[in-house]
C-alpha cells in the first residue's frame, strides 16, 4: 500500500441519465492491450495492474469478447474473484466475429446471436450481471431495432444493467435508443481523432447519453515515446495500421511538439496532457487509455489532477485542429461497422 491508494475515488463521473445513468471512475481502463494487438502478454503483470486501477480508488474496466477471443475476459474474471464485485464497474461488448489469429471480422447482430454472446461473457467474466454491454459494431444489413430488441429483454433478465453502443452515427444513435436508453456511446477520441465532434457528442447530449473515450492517446503515439515501428513486436498491429506508416509517422510527429510544448508549460507529461484535454471536453465523456504496465497507469490517472484554462485548450486548438492526422484511423478491414 502507498500514499497513492484510493486517491482518486472521489474522482467521478455519470454515464446516462437512465435512472440516474451510471456512476463511473473520472478514468476508465481499457483493457484489451492485456490480451493482443500490442505485442505478447503477461497474465501476472496485468492482473498486478488491474489491481493497481482498483488499489487507486478507480473502478470502470472496459473488455470485449473479442479481445484475446475471451481470454481477456476470463482474465478480468480471475481479477474479479478477490475482488469487491459491487466495488467494480465491467463494461464489455459483442458483435465481432474473428478466427484465432486472425484480425479478419465478421459483425453479427442478430438477436439470437446476442443472448448467446452475453451469456458467454458472463460465464467468462463469472458474474451474474454485465453492468454495461456495448454492441460492439453494427451491422448494416441488419435494423439496429433488432439486437436493441434483445438487449432490452437482456436488461429485464438482469443479465445486464446498461446499454451502450460503439462507433455510430447519429441517426442509428437515436433509433437505437427509441427502443432501449442508451447509456454511453463508445468511439476513439483524441488530439488525433476528433471525428465524433461532427455531430456524434451532440446526439448523445441531445439524448442524455454519456461518451466513452477509447484510445485516448492515440494508441501510444500521443505519450511521446512511439517515433518508430521498428521496435514493435512483429504482431503488433500498429505496423499495419495506416497512421503508424513511416511516411505518416514522420508528417505526424509535429502533433507531439506541440503537445511536448505545451506539457513542458504545464509541468506534465505529454501523456497527462493528452488525457487532460479529453476529460477537458467535457463531464459526460470518460476516457478508458489502456496500458499493462503499473507506471504508465499511475502516470495516465494523474491526469485526473489537471485543469487546463480556457486559454491552453484554445492553445492545443490552435497548435493541433482537427483533422490535423495523416492516415487513416484503421485498415479497410479495421473500418467494418465503422459510424454506421
Amino acid at each position: 500500500m502507498s500514499a497513492l491508494d484510493n486517491v482518486y475515488g472521489s474522482h467521478t463521473r455519470t454515464l446516462g441519465s437512465v435512472e440516474g445513468g451510471l456512476s463511473v471512475s473520472g478514468l476508465g481502463l481499457g483493457c484489451m492491450g492485456m490480451s493482443e494487438f500490442y505485442g505478447t502478454h503477461d497474465d501476472v503483470q496485468s492482473l498486478a495492474t488491474l489491481q493497481r486501477f482498483l488499489d487507486l480508488g478507480l473502478n470502470f474496466l472496459d473488455t470485449a469478447d473479442t479481445y484475446g477471443l475471451g481470454h481477456n475476459e476470463e482474465l478480468i474474471g480471475r481479477l474479479l474473484r478477490t475482488a469487491d464485485r459491487e466495488s467494480v464497474t465491467v463494461a464489455t461488448k459483442f458483435a465481432i466475429q474473428r478466427e484465432p489469429g486472425a484480425y479478419a471480422r465478421g459483425i453479427n447482430n442478430e438477436p439470437a446471436y446476442v443472448r448467446a454472446a452475453c451469456e458467454a461473457s458472463l460465464r467468462r467474466l463469472d458474474i451474474d450481471t454485465i453492468d454495461l454491454y456495448y454492441v460492439h459494431r453494427v451491422d448494416v444489413s441488419r435494423p439496429i431495432e433488432e439486437p436493441m430488441g434483445e438487449l432490452a429483454k437482456l436488461v429485464a433478465e438482469g443479465k445486464i444493467r446498461h446499454v451502450g453502443l460503439c462507433e455510430v452515427n447519429p441517426a442509428t444513435l437515436q433509433r437505437a435508443h427509441a427502443v432501449h436508453p442508451i447509456t454511453a456511446l463508445q468511439t476513439e477520441y483524441s488530439l488525433w481523432s476528433r471525428d465524433p465532434e461532427q455531430g456524434i457528442l451532440a446526439a448523445c447530449r441531445q439524448l442524455g447519453v454519456g461518451f466513452v473515450a477509447y484510445s485516448p492517446l492515440g494508441r501510444g503515439f500521443l505519450t511521446g515515446a512511439l517515433t518508430s515501428t521498428s521496435a514493435l513486436a512483429d504482431n503488433d498491429f500498429r505496423r499495419a495500421n495506416p497512421r503508424f506508416s513511416e511516411q505518416n509517422l514522420a508528417l505526424n510527429r509535429c502533433i507531439v511538439d506541440a503537445l511536448k510544448q505545451v506539457a513542458q508549460q504545464k509541468q506534465c507529461s505529454v501523456a497527462q496532457l493528452a488525457l487532460a484535454w479529453v476529460l477537458a471536453q467535457g463531464d459526460d465523456i470518460v476516457p478508458i487509455p489502456g496500458t499493462r504496465s503499473i507506471d504508465r497507469l499511475e502516470e495516465n490517472v494523474a491526469a485526473l489532477q489537471i485543469d487546463l484554462s480556457l486559454e491552453e485548450l484554445k492553445q492545443l486548438d490552435r497548435l493541433i485542429p482537427a483533422g490535423s492526422a495523416a492516415g487513416a484511423r484503421y485498415t479497410e478491414e479495421g473500418m467494418k461497422g465503422i459510424n454506421v
